[in-house]
């Protein structure tokens, strides 16, 4: 099916482009969000007699987003969730829980602006893409630790998946004669 678009969509072209896409996209997301019209020769006249507006339009939620995105651009924000010892989280970080997090800094930010691939399974510095607009793309990091003291351990530099890190051992100092006694020679008194 053959639309024209309403505004400028990655991946796909500019605002005022007649572009091919597949008809379900067209039907299920493109046309009923406005984001597109059917390519004919009625919405062609209708687009251009609008386009004016249009375009204000699609400017003024472009500075807004980057006013967002001047402000957001670049922060960390500290997560805190369960982890083994591995620094393996025992439940992920999904674009909902950026969404959360972000909430509760006072920014207003929708699910489907987040662009994580995958959801953040283990502790440590991870950097997600917000896309407040479609001209207007950002970063945050996410410092995903067991507590608020590990975030900041963390945010150093440090590496908290090691033994020293979770429970305080020098794992390098440690020696064998710190747990066996080498003058024991491997036979039990009391069954002798």
């Amino acid at each position: 099916m053959e639309v024209i678009l309403l505004e400028r969509i990655s991946k796909l072209g500019q605002m005022g482009e007649t572009v091919k896409v597949r008809d379900g996209f067209a039907r299920n997301y493109l046309l009923p969000l406005g984001k597109a019209l059917r390519a004919n020769a009625a919405n062609k006249t209708r687009f251009e007699a609008e386009r004016a507006t249009l375009e204000a339009r699609n400017l003024e939620r472009k500075s807004e987003a980057q006013k967002v995105a001047d402000v957001l651009d670049g922060k960390s924000f500290i997560v805190v969730r369960s982890a083994g010892e591995t620094g393996q989280l025992y439940g992920s970080v999904a674009a909902r829980d950026v969404v959360e997090i972000l909430g509760a800094e006072g920014f207003n930010i929708g699910r489907n602006q987040v662009h994580l691939n995958t959801p953040i399974k283990s502790i440590g510095l991870h950097k997600v893409e917000l896309q407040l607009h479609a001209e207007v793309e950002i970063h945050v990091e996410l410092n995903v630790a067991r507590s608020a003291e590990e975030a900041e351990r963390q945010a150093k530099g440090e590496e908290l998946t090691s033994v020293d890190a979770i429970y305080g051992v020098d794992e390098d100092a440690l020696r064998p004669e710190d747990f066996f006694d080498p003058e024991a020679d491997g036979v039990d008194e009391d069954e002798a």
